[in-house]
């Protein structure tokens, strides 16, 4: 008992080298599969209402300050089971992650979601081939010799915009130009985009780049993930809610919207924490669990700040 025949021949099939990523760290050259493309593998593979994931330990081995600069280090441990024809297969996998940044709440909030993906991602290795697991072999060359080289046509790409703070993982999908039709058409579609781009957005008012998409007009939209450091700023101003121990981190109510992989909740839906209860919430497996425990409305309480900081900023305006 166990994986069906199409399930063992997708988990005996080779990582294609268009999927592997590579980074520079502590002078070292790494390679690794980006975190929504492991678990969209587990979902193709599994299925989607057949596997889960479980974070069962998450600590923070290492917090430092220094001139408003932060810094958070954290391990996770991440059980993955799943369901094959009757049988439950079970593994775990560990994983660290760092963040850097000036508000120590989101230092912490990085740090422990890259961990929690790496630990996702070394779990899901051990089934085999397409979560690379060759990819932590010491020979490198085995792996680049079993796919095929792919080459890429250079092309002028637009400058990009700083991360704030340090994941190890981006598990930001990039989107890259279609070669179908060669330079000579890449070059012409480049000269009509720029054109339209400086109709269209020349207005300085208009706040969204040229490119970037608004994914909540999409048919199928995704929530607006909104970002103020003001707004943060004075979150934490604020006393903790549990305690009322001052200062405090804004913490991000994970449950207000759906989770994304290596990213935060709109900062609308932040509320404050001192550190020692931050982190108590930090390695609780059910976030609205713990508050209905403290009998503490967070939702309510994070939307009566936002409303605060927006009318002060309606009256000034």
């Amino acid at each position: 008992m166990g994986f069906t025949a199409k399930q063992t021949q997708a988990l005996q099939r080779s990582l294609s080298n268009r999927r592997i990523r590579t980074r520079e760290a502590n002078g070292r050259k790494l390679s690794y599969i980006e975190g929504w493309y492991a678990i969209s593998e587990a979902n193709r593979i599994f299925g989607f209402d057949a596997w889960s994931r479980e974070t069962i330990d998450s600590r923070c081995v290492l917090t430092r300050e220094n001139r408003g600069t932060f810094l958070a280090i954290y391990l996770a441990k991440v059980r993955i089971t799943v369901q094959a024809d009757g049988a439950t297969i079970v593994r775990e996998g560990h994983g660290t992650g760092e963040g850097r940044g000036t508000s120590p709440g989101e230092v912490h909030d990085t740090a422990l979601k890259a961990a929690e993906t790496d630990a996702t991602k070394r779990a899901l290795a051990t089934f085999g081939r397409p979560f690379g697991l060759e990819l932590y072999r010491k020979d490198k060359n085995a792996v680049s010799a079993s796919s095929p080289i792919v080459r890429s046509i250079p092309v002028e790409s637009p400058p990009t915009q700083p991360r704030v703070g340090l994941h190890p993982d981006d598990t930001t999908p990039i989107p890259r130009p279609s070669h179908y039709y060669g330079r000579r058409h890449h070059n012409s579609m480049t000269d009509l985009l720029r054109q339209d781009q400086a109709s269209s957005f020349g207005s300085a008012e208009n706040e969204l780049s040229p490119t970037r998409i608004d994914k909540s007009q999409l048919a199928i939209a995704e929530p607006k993930r909104l970002r103020n450091k003001a707004h943060l700023k004075f979150v934490a101003s604020q006393p903790c809610l549990i305690c009322g121990r001052q200062p405090s981190d804004p913490h991000h109510l994970r449950f207000a919207q759906p989770r994304a992989i290596g990213l935060k909740v709109s900062d609308e839906f932040t509320v404050p924490l001192c550190r020692g209860h931050h982190r108590q919430l930090h390695q609780t497996g059910d976030e609205r669990a713990w508050w209905d425990s403290h009998r503490v409305n967070a939702l309510e309480i994070a939307r009566g700040l936002w409303e605060r900081t927006h009318a002060a900023t309606d009256q000034t305006s």
